[in-house]
């Protein structure tokens, strides 16, 4: 069973830091390529980072760029987004999701299992 299980959400002001966790298991973890994806209340759930198998190549959202940076330790099983200058329009839950493909996607049909999702709420 694969298990995607991510932490680190809660509540910040803006201008403040968060760093997401997402511990990966059930799955041979260095053959996918992760992401992280956002929905916020009544909105679509919309592609935030993804990153390769091996980490070597990155893919942003443009309203993250130069404030988000994910990476991954395929020896822990674990992929981090770190969150930086956060606004008010970042609040959203956060989920974590795995593709088999070498690269990541920003389609959100690309992926194949997905994490029950943390709650970040940026305060202005």
């Amino acid at each position: 069973q694969v298990l995607l299980v991510e932490s680190g959400g809660g509540l910040v002001q803006a201008g403040g830091s968060l760093r997401l966790s997402c511990a990966a298991s059930g799955l041979t973890f260095s053959s996918y390529a992760m992401g992280w994806f956002r929905q916020a209340p009544g909105k679509e759930r919309e592609f935030v980072a993804g990153i390769s198998r091996s980490g070597g190549s990155t893919l942003y959202a443009d309203p993250v760029k130069g404030r988000f940076t994910i990476t991954r330790d395929n020896a822990r099983n674990t992929v981090l987004l770190q969150m930086n200058s956060l606004k008010a329009e970042d609040t959203a839950v956060y989920y974590c999701t795995a593709d088999r493909q070498t690269l990541p996607s920003n389609s959100i049909s690309a992926y194949d299992y997905w994490g029950q999702g943390t709650q970040v709420t940026v305060s202005s």
